[in-house]
């Protein structure tokens, strides 16, 4: 009885961790579409954007999307605010301060502007050469955001 307690255990230890999103970074993302050529989604958001949060705690929590993002897709979290350089696609992008611990990243505004302004959140689908084919700024539940991943994948 002891060794199926345990083993039933260790195999939810295991199974939960390959149902979290893989988040990679912008500077991974060259090297990886060596391996495989695959769409890359970001999510761009800030800590106060109450819309980006919920998009965190729901749509990205939601086993489906994780799945799908995780097998055909690279998935980067970029946190607008971000205050570290980031070298992308032979280009150094760094954080542009607008005042008191305000400001945005060069890189959330080129991959996130939409008529001359950001909203947020954004998310943004590159391609396998970088360059960008989707762009939307708004909320999306998990049905509406599977629907797009579909979409993508075709």
């Amino acid at each position: 009885m002891k060794k199926l307690a345990l083993i039933i255990f260790f195999l939810g230890i295991t199974s939960t961790g390959f149902c979290q999103l893989q988040s990679r970074s912008f500077e991974t993302i060259d090297s990886l579409q060596q391996i495989q050529k695959r769409k890359t989604v970001v999510f761009i958001h800030t800590d106060w954007c109450q819309f980006c949060q919920r998009m965190k705690n729901t749509t990205f929590k939601n086993q489906g999307i994780i799945e799908s993002l995780n097998s055909n897709f690279y998935f980067i979290d970029f946190n607008a605010e971000e205050k570290q350089n980031i070298s992308f696609n032979n280009q150094v992008f760094k954080y542009q301060p607008s005042g008191n611990n305000v400001g945005v990243h060069e890189l959330a505004l080129q991959l996130g502007t939409m008529n001359n302004q950001i909203v947020y959140p954004v998310l943004c689908v590159l391609n396998e050469k970088n360059e960008i084919i989707l762009q939307y700024n708004n909320y999306l539940n998990a049905t509406d955001f599977k629907v797009l991943l579909e979409k993508l994948e075709e």
